[in-house]
C-alpha cells in the first residue's frame, strides 16, 4: 500500500491543558468582524481578551494552497460555531519571504470569505513559536479554564 503525504511539514501538538501563551498582536485593518464580536473595533488583541469561551486559534495565511482549499470550511466553521467558540486567525509569515501575505491580502481573504473573526498579525513570529506552529493551516484549541488571565495592575513610578 502506498502512503501519500499531503503536507510538506507535519503539524505539532501542544500537550493537552497547555495555557494560552501571552501575546499582544495587531488586528488586520479593514475586516468586517461579526456584529456580536466583543473584539470589534480593537486595533490590538491580547491573550487575556480571549478568556470567555473556548478559543480556536488558526495559524493561516493568504497564499497557502492548503489554506485556500479549506477557506469554505473556515467560513462554515465561523458561521456554525461563532456563538460557542471564539475563533481567531493569526498570520505569522514574514513579508520578506511572503509579500503576498501583506495586510491588504489578508483583509481581502477575510472579506471574500465573509469571515467574522479577527485576523491577527504575528510579524516577529513570536506567537507561532510559542504555539510550536509548524505550517499553515495549523489549529490550536484552548479551554477558557487554561487561557491567559489578565496580568495584575502594575503601577509605574
Amino acid at each position: 500500500k502506498t502512503i501519500r503525504i499531503m503536507v510538506r511539514t507535519a503539524s505539532t501538538m501542544l500537550p493537552l491543558g497547555t495555557t494560552l501563551p501571552d501575546f499582544e498582536l495587531d488586528v488586520v485593518s479593514g475586516l468586517n468582524l461579526a456584529p456580536d464580536d466583543s473584539l470589534k473595533g480593537l486595533s490590538k488583541i491580547r491573550s487575556f481578551d480571549l478568556t470567555k469561551r473556548p478559543l480556536l486559534l488558526m495559524v493561516i495565511c493568504a497564499h497557502c494552497p492548503f489554506v485556500k482549499h479549506i477557506e469554505p470550511e473556515l467560513t462554515r466553521l465561523d458561521n456554525d460555531y461563532r456563538m460557542l467558540l471564539q475563533l481567531v486567525a493569526i498570520s505569522s509569515n514574514s513579508l520578506l519571504t511572503h509579500p503576498q501575505d501583506a495586510q491588504a491580502a489578508l483583509a481581502k481573504q477575510a472579506i471574500d470569505n465573509e469571515w467574522g473573526f479577527p485576523y491577527l498579525l504575528d510579524m516577529d513570529q513570536s506567537m507561532a513559536l510559542s504555539l510550536q506552529a509548524a505550517c499553515t493551516p495549523d489549529f490550536f484549541l484552548f479551554s477558557p479554564s487554561v487561557t491567559a488571565k489578565e496580568p495584575p495592575f502594575r503601577k509605574s513610578f
